[in-house]
């Protein structure tokens, strides 16, 4: 099975992961091919999923989030995970929600301004009255995160060099 990308488009997507602001004439410019090609290119990869979104990246930190947790949660089997995700979209503070496997039923990602700040959050969490059990871990240092350039680049350098019947 051929990848989604081409080693074209792991060009595309790192120019414009470093620099989200060209335009779609700059970047044909800088990689040496045809505005249209560049444009082709980036409706085919949005359309098939590849890219995901081209909006700022926010820093919960800068707003005065500083403290970042990992909350495994065990909830009451009553309603949907799907319900209680609703549910939890009123806290602004979970930045992620996942389904998981293994001894919990979800893992959050949670920001909040201070250690009590956090303890706040939990509390709302629990509030629900769907969580059965919760072990939350406080991040110290983030050492890399939304880490896809590399995944990108072994995508793209497949033998062969090409994927077949990719449009321009």
């Amino acid at each position: 099975m051929n990848p989604p990308i081409d080693s074209l488009d792991v060009r595309i997507i790192e120019l414009f992961t470093a620099s989200p602001r060209h335009s779609i004439l700059d970047a044909s410019r800088i990689l040496g091919v045809a505005r249209g090609t560049v444009q082709a290119r980036l409706e085919r990869l949005a359309r098939e999923g590849v890219i995901s979104g081209w909006g700022p990246q926010i820093s919960p930190e800068a707003l005065g989030y500083g403290v970042r947790a990992i909350v495994s949660l065990t909830v009451n089997q009553r309603r949907s995970h799907r319900d209680f995700a609703e549910a939890m979209r009123a806290i602004p503070e979970i930045l992620e929600l996942h389904t998981v496997s293994g001894d919990s039923d979800l893992v959050a990602i949670v920001v909040a301004r201070s250690n009590q700040d956090l303890q706040r959050v939990l509390d709302e969490m629990s509030a629900s009255g769907d969580v059965q059990r919760s072990s939350s871990v406080i991040v110290l240092e983030s050492l890399f995160t939304h880490r896809t350039a590399d995944l990108v680049a072994k995508t793209g350098s497949h033998p062969g060099g090409k994927r077949e019947n990719v449009e321009t």
